[in-house]
């Protein structure tokens, strides 16, 4: 299932990294891809959205 999530707190390489692990800490085959200039983050993930949800939440990172 693909998801797509604005996240508002993208700012940085390093952000788009901790995003990143926090989604593959539940899905590790899940491909991850974030704009930082468009604070859109695309998944394709077997997980649910709002587990994923959850997990960049519990990061530091709400979806908006």
């Amino acid at each position: 299932m693909t998801i797509q999530l604005k996240i508002p707190d993208i700012a940085c390489s390093a952000c788009v990294n901790t995003v990143t692990q926090a989604i593959k800490s539940v899905d590790a085959n899940a491909t991850v891809e974030a704009d930082k200039k468009t604070k859109i983050v695309k998944v394709q993930s077997q997980q649910s959205e709002e587990e994923i949800k959850e997990v960049i939440a519990k990061a530091g990172y709400p979806a908006a």
